[in-house]
């Protein structure tokens, strides 16, 4: 009788362990997908992808029942808010994503979405011949650990400008500082399209420098996706990096549309995203190799502004496989 008993109570503790073992190992069901993103023209193919319906469609046999939409004005609240787990996706600056993963954000960048595309302007009553002439001037740009403050910093240091003491840097989003620069508040913005468009329209001040002078080819805009859709949905991850895909090479194909699309969505004269379009040094892309080098360089620069504790690596940052496995 005791043999018995002890046959049957190892026969549940099996039946057990393969009972927890199936459950860890199903996927984790998923229906609902936050996705953040910014109003900017550097980030159009989230756009795109959402208005023309392709989000819906692609992701709806995976499971996917609701896609929701959160805007952020700068890249810094919206890694916040992916830290603390209210999105699954992010279009945001590689930059912010450094930064947030020294804070122990578990997510990878699957693919790239645009390079350079931000501008310094200056307003009209100051001239401009080089770095020398914004000693003692006030500047905003995005937060600290944002692509735009990273490279404007390390560019005025390697003009031997101190970004601490020879100018003043004010973090703004880009309402904000383009609010601040038509007012007189500040004397410059370092901002992405399409706000230095819209500041050179209304007539209240002018580009002196591309981001892409300051820092040639750097990346800007990335496609990041959290550890545990990762993990948990490799399926559901490789057609968001599908869909991307899409989305910008239909925008690429489809420039003016696009910038309809982008117009619709902000509220934005459509005239003015098109000068943005027409003026700006960006460039949508999807392949993250392109921007490989620049982004780990990125966190070089972070780590010598004191943002990070240590630099980063290719493989902290990126998971490149998906991209590799939708493109063969």
């Amino acid at each position: 009788m005791k043999k018995l008993k002890g046959t049957i109570f190892t026969v549940i503790l099996i039946l057990s362990a393969l009972f927890v073992s199936g459950c860890a190992e199903s996927p984790e069901t998923v229906t609902d997908l936050d996705i953040g993103y910014q109003p900017s023209t550097h980030q159009i193919a989230f756009m795109t992808a959402m208005e023309k319906g392709w989000w819906a469609e692609d992701l709806e046999p995976f499971g996917i029942e609701t896609i929701k939409d959160h805007e952020f004005p700068t890249g810094a609240p919206e890694m916040q808010a992916m830290l603390a787990g209210e999105l699954d996706v992010a279009y945001v600056g590689a930059a912010p994503v450094i930064s947030a993963l020294s804070s122990g954000l578990d997510a990878k960048i699957v693919a790239g979405v645009q390079t350079q595309g931000s501008n310094l302007v200056l307003r009209p009553e100051f001239n401009y011949t080089g770095p020398e002439d914004l000693k003692g001037l006030k500047i905003a740009t995005f937060p600290a650990g944002t692509i735009q403050d990273t490279i404007l910093r390390d560019w005025l240091k390697e003009n031997d400008i101190d970004p601490d003491n020879d100018v003043e840097i004010i973090a703004m989003g880009p309402g904000d500082a383009t609010t601040a620069i038509f007012a007189g508040q500040v004397d410059a913005v370092f901002l992405p399209h399409p706000a230095p468009a819209i500041i050179e329209s209304a007539g209240n001040g002018r580009s002196v420098i591309a981001s892409g002078e300051m820092l040639p080819g750097h990346a800007c805009c990335v496609l990041v996706v959290s550890g545990d859709l990762i993990r948990e949905n490799p399926e559901l991850v490789k057609q968001i990096v599908k869909t991307h895909i899409r989305a910008t090479e239909y925008n690429k194909a489809h420039v003016e549309e696009a910038a309809a699309i982008f117009a619709r969505k902000t509220g934005l004269e459509v005239e003015k995203v098109e000068k943005s379009l027409a003026e700006w040094d960006g460039e949508w892309i999807s392949d993250p190799n392109l921007i490989v080098d620049s982004t780990v360089n990125y966190t070089q620069v972070q780590y010598e502004l004191g943002y990070i504790d240590k630099p980063l690596t290719k493989e902290d940052i990126f998971d490149l496989s998906f991209y590799e496995s939708v493109k063969e």
